[in-house]
């Protein structure tokens, strides 16, 4: 497998065993830093994910966004001959990451111990609903399991709303950029050691961690955090207010000098003099007649000139941006967004690029979404399959060869 390009983790070899989400995203991250990712598909019918709907001309653009770059090969892994092809595969990269149910691997003769007994240095990095380890590990579980059962559901809307899941992958997404993070982890001790490692990432976990708040509340306080809208319930003001022209910004006064800048934006300054609105704990007390007044204000203009103004006061506020928003953003053009390109069905397209910025490293190229099985001749040939092989491996369906 050949350097896909000179970023930091050029000349890592990743086959990705990963269907739907958070696997991919997890490879996604990785090649979005020079990773070479080979994603291992079903030879028929592919990752699901190429099926998500919307899409255009039968292809899924979630698709398209979390594999666009990688490569992609067909192989059986419920075929014996798909799993020992797997198996000579891991044994020439650095990384095999995997979303199946915990225990399948290993019934594949693909588990940790199966990978490491070819390859020494292999980090198998797994995703799974609730992990490799505890009372629930063979339960199958998909983002809006990990979304309702981590917390996250029971604290978001508003208290007179049902729990409410994003309409999104969230969980999915925050379980696969840790995954690439404790991905990166092992590959540095492996660096150092030699050896190799297995990341066990459940779903539920990193989401569990970003809300683990009201866990300590419940336990030190005795207070169940329920749902307060686009509050947070700790500081005051803070919300999604409409403004004149019928569209939307969000302002966060969450500390006392952001407050004051806001009332003084306002033309309101002797607010912060005012008992009822001069401490934040005084805020939260009287926040239904504080959110008052802030409204009328938003209100009483077109969100371009609240924008200026909050600017001006250095107040923390933003445009509630909607997808045209933020394509004509010259801020999100400028280092945000990438194009996607080398799609026919497609055409050029403008998607988020990598999560994080490294000095000195311009970032990927996302040239093409790979049709199934699209590079299995290629990378069967990198391991040295002679083509006849192949041939007759695609002839009983245990490989295909787009």
């Amino acid at each position: 497998m050949a350097d896909l390009m000179a970023g930091p983790l050029s000349g890592v070899r990743v086959l990705e065993l990963g269907t739907m989400y958070a696997a991919p995203t997890a490879g996604r991250m990785l090649r979005d830093f020079g990773a070479d990712v080979v994603k291992v598909e079903d030879p028929a019918t592919g990752d699901y994910a190429r099926q998500w709907t919307p899409q255009k001309d039968g292809q899924s653009l979630g698709f398209a966004r979390l594999n666009a770059g990688k490569r992609s090969i067909g192989v059986d892994l419920r075929d014996p001959r798909g799993q020992a092809l797997v198996r000579s595969l891991a044994a020439e990269v650095d990384v095999v990451v995997e979303s199946f149910r915990p225990g399948r691997l290993e019934e594949w003769g693909l588990g940790y111990d199966d990978l490491r007994a070819v390859n020494r240095g292999i980090v198998l990095t797994r995703v799974s609903g609730f992990g490799q380890t505890g009372p629930y590990r063979s339960r199958p579980g998909f983002g809006t399991v990990a979304e309702v059962g981590s917390g996250f559901a029971y604290i978001n809307g508003w208290p007179d709303t049902p729990p409410t899941s994003p309409p999104f992958g969230f969980a999915d997404s925050i379980a696969g950029i840790s995954a690439a993070m404790g991905t990166a982890m092992a590959l540095y001790r492996k660096a150092s050691t030699g050896e190799g490692s297995e990341v066990d990432v459940a779903l539920y976990e990193p989401l569990m961690f970003i809300v683990g708040d009201m866990l300590l509340q419940w336990q030190a306080l005795g207070v169940v955090q329920g749902r307060v809208g686009n509050g947070t319930g700790s500081a005051s003001p803070r919300g999604v207010y409409r403004a004149g022209d019928g569209h939307w910004l969000a302002i966060a006064a969450s500390n006392q000098g952001i407050a004051k800048r806001l009332f003084a934006a306002m033309g309101r300054a002797e607010l912060i003099d005012d008992p009822r609105y001069a401490t934040n704990a005084a805020r939260i007390r009287h926040n239904g007649e504080l959110q008052e007044i802030v409204s009328a204000w938003v209100g009483s203009m077109p969100r371009a000139d609240a924008l200026k103004i909050l600017d001006e006061y250095e107040v923390v506020a933003s445009a509630v941006n909607d997808a045209r928003d933020i394509v004509d953003d010259p801020h999100f053009l400028h280092r945000t967004l990438v194009k996607l390109t080398g799609s026919a069905v497609l055409g050029p397209l403008l998607m988020p690029g990598p999560v994080l910025h490294l000095r000195g490293y311009a970032g990927p190229v996302y040239d093409g979404v790979p049709a199934i099985g699209q590079h299995t001749a290629e990378v069967l040939g990198e391991l040295g399959v002679p083509e006849a092989e192949r041939a007759a491996l695609a002839d009983a369906g245990v490989i295909s060869l787009s």
